[in-house]
């Protein structure tokens, strides 16, 4: 059999192993840190706004060194750049499980986000659009959907593990479960050689007319830094808000997790939302969903009330994520993809580090959480404001798109 007819069954091989990393690896570096914010400030005394500079050190090096190892993955492929992250990240936990100050926790989750976090994301979902010329929206979409699974089981496995274990023990087994599970999985990220569609062989995907790249870059840089402070504030203090309200912490865990397990649906329905509509006309209605939901997390009381209203919030938010990188990939040229979801992502975690920082800074100074889910709201605002404008430049007759 050759490789053209290999190709098309392969492909799900390496959605597959694309969204079971992003499930540890992003899980754990983006808001994996949410579940430790009380037990932290039981143990050591720190405020939460000190603690949630942790998750804020991960992800600031994520959004550095996504733009030195997008340019590594365009020019080596994914492959090696992302068997370097699993890794640098995996130790680098480790490493965290024997921190006992807060500098010692900044200068490590730096790390871990700069050399392991960066060398993944941006190369494994350009991968999977190389592999996926058509229905691109869905595969990002399923593949995306790893990640919101990581992003609401680790907080949830991590929550009970502390209860077991303690602060550091738990820390270290997320470490040495990266190097065991990442290591293979990594190994499955090969590119394809040629670009196929029904296995017949395509002309140049880079040719056609495309928006200029500063403009895609620029306009979806500002609109994700707005976007990702909104939807960080629940990520990184949705826990620590339902704990407020009388409700212990692995129950307090168990609601991210329910939030994020309904994002699953949401991601792959938003990624075949992108392929039926358009990528930025779907980004944009997941934005909005978010935006008129995250503010009323603040009013309710319960435990089935928050689990309830979670699945409703999940669904939409989760869309967001599959938006941006779905809008990214189709506006973008593929040889220059990686590079391009790396520039666009680095404003999206600069935008998940402030969210995550303002939470905890705001929470700090009024003990109260409506003014972070109120500024979450306003960022979400702001984010339509901008992204409309690409809106209408992506109507341009003849413009070509990677999602039909």
């Amino acid at each position: 059999m050759n490789e053209s007819a290999r190709l098309p069954a392969f492909r799900w091989v390496i959605v597959t192993a694309v969204a079971l990393i992003l499930a540890l690896a992003m899980g754990s570096i983006v808001n994996g840190m949410s579940a430790y914010v009380v037990p932290m400030q039981d143990l050591y005394g720190w405020d939460r706004a000190e603690i949630s500079l942790i998750n804020v050190s991960g992800i600031i090096g994520l959004a550095i060194g996504g733009i030195v190892m997008g340019r590594q993955a365009d020019r080596r492929g994914a492959r090696p750049v992302v068997l370097f992250g699993v890794i640098a990240l995996g130790l680098s936990y480790i490493a965290a499980s024997f921190a006992s100050s807060l500098w010692q926790y900044y200068t490590i989750m730096f790390i871990a986000g700069f050399f392991g976090a960066a060398a993944i994301f941006s190369p494994v979902m350009a991968t999977v659009g190389q592999w996926f010329p058509i229905g691109t929206g869905l595969a990002i979409g399923i593949a995306s959907a790893g990640q919101a699974l990581g992003q609401g089981g680790v907080p949830y496995l991590s929550a009970m593990l502390i209860e077991r274990f303690g602060v550091s023990w738990s820390i270290a087994i997320t470490g040495i479960s990266m190097l065991v599970l990442l290591v293979p999985l990594s190994l499955l990220l090969a590119s394809p050689n040629i670009a196929t569609n029904s296995g017949a062989a395509q002309s140049n995907p880079d040719d056609g007319t495309y928006l200029p790249e500063k403009t895609v870059i620029v306009t979806m840089s500002i609109a994700v830094l707005f976007c990702c402070t909104c939807m960080s504030v629940p990520l990184m203090h949705l826990v620590p808000l339902v704990q407020d309200k009388g409700i212990p912490l692995d129950q307090a865990g168990g609601v991210i997790f329910i939030m994020l397990m309904s994002g699953i649906a949401g991601r792959v329905a938003f990624g075949k939302f992108a392929d039926i509509v358009g990528a930025v006309p779907a980004y944009m209605t997941a934005t909005a969903w978010m935006t008129v939901l995250v503010f009323w997390f603040t009013q309710l009381e319960g435990l089935i009330t928050f689990q309830a209203y979670a699945v409703l919030y999940g669904f939409g938010y989760a869309g967001v994520m599959t938006g941006v990188l779905t809008s990214t990939s189709a506006l973008s040229r593929p040889s220059r993809r990686a590079s391009a979801i790396a520039i666009v992502g680095f404003f999206g975690w600069l935008g998940h580090a402030n969210g995550g920082f303002l939470g905890g800074y705001l929470f700090d100074i009024t003990g109260d959480y409506a003014y972070p889910y109120g500024a979450a709201a306003a960022a979400g605002v702001l984010n339509l404001i901008v992204v409309s404008t690409l809106l209408k430049k992506t109507r341009t007759p003849g413009l070509r798109v990677a999602t039909p």
